[in-house]
C-alpha cells in the first residue's frame, strides 16, 4: 500500500552528490549528463513523489544544485569525507524524524523505495532499513530514523568513514529488494553511463510506440 499523505511528509531524501567522481575523471557525478538530463534530474523526479521534501548534498557546484529547486547541503567536514558525512549533515539540518539517502549515479531508483523502507522501519522498531538487491546490500540506500545522528556523528568524529561498519553497529534491517534489482545499476565509468543511456533510451521509445 503506497504511504499516505501524512507519512511521506515524515521523510526528507538527501540526494548525494558530494563526491569527488574519482572513476569518472573528477566530474561531478550529479550533473552528468544521461540521455540529455543531469543524473540528479533523473533521481529528483524518481524520488520527489515518494516523500515530503528533498534536499541535495553536494560540495561543490552549490548554485548549479540551487537551481532544481531544494536545499543544497554541504559536509560539516572538508575534503570529500564519503557519504556517511553526506547524511550526518542532511540529518542535521532536517526536521522530519525520518531521512531517506539515495545517490546521484543510480538514476532509476525504484517507485516504491520509501514505501517498503518505511514499512520495515516500522515493523521491526529499527533506526534504520537498509535496501539489499538479493546479492549484496546497498547501504547508501537507506531509510534513517533522525535519532541516529549522534552516533553518527561520534563514528565520524573517530576517523570511521565505511558506511557497513557503522551500520553494523546500530539497531537495523535489510529491506528485500531482489524483485528490483537493476533499478540499482550505478554509474562508475562512462562506460556504465553508455549503457544506462541506452536502457533509457529504449524504455522512452518502447513507452512512446504503445498502443
Amino acid at each position: 500500500m503506497p504511504l499516505t499523505v501524512s507519512e511521506r511528509a515524515r521523510i526528507t531524501a538527501v540526494i548525494l552528490a558530494g563526491g569527488a567522481g574519482r572513476r569518472m575523471g573528477g566530474e561531478d557525478k550529479g550533473l552528468l549528463d544521461l540521455a540529455g538530463r543531469s543524473l540528479t534530474a533523473h533521481v529528483l523526479e524518481r524520488i520527489r513523489p515518494q516523500v515530503g521534501q528533498v534536499v541535495i548534498s553536494a560540495n561543490r557546484n552549490a548554485v548549479r544544485y540551487a537551481r532544481f529547486g531544494v536545499d543544497v547541503i554541504a559536509d560539516e567536514t572538508p575534503g570529500f569525507q564519503g557519504p556517511l558525512a553526506g547524511i550526518a549533515a542532511a540529518l542535521a539540518h532536517i526536521d522530519t524524524p525520518l531521512l531517506l539517502s539515495l545517490p546521484c549515479d543510480t538514476p532509476f531508483p525504484p517507485a516504491n523505495l520509501a514505501e517498503r523502507l518505511q514499512r520495515q522501519l516500522a515493523a521491526t522498531g529499527a533506526d534504520l532499513a537498509v535496501v539489499h538487491d538479493g546479492q549484496r546490500l546497498h547501504p547508501v540506500f537507506a531509510l534513517l530514523r533522525r535519532s541516529v545522528l549522534p552516533a553518527l556523528q561520534a563514528y565520524l568524529a573517530s576517523g570511521g568513514r565505511k558506511m557497513h561498519t557503522w551500520i553494523a553497529t546500530q539497531r537495523h534491517t535489510t529491506v528485500d529488494f531482489a524483485d528490483a534489482a537493476t533499478n540499482f545499476d550505478n554509474i562508475n565509468t562512462p562506460e556504465q553511463r553508455d549503457r544506462l543511456a541506452a536502457r533509457l533510451t529504449g524504455i522512452v521509445s518502447n513507452t512512446t510506440s504503445a498502443p
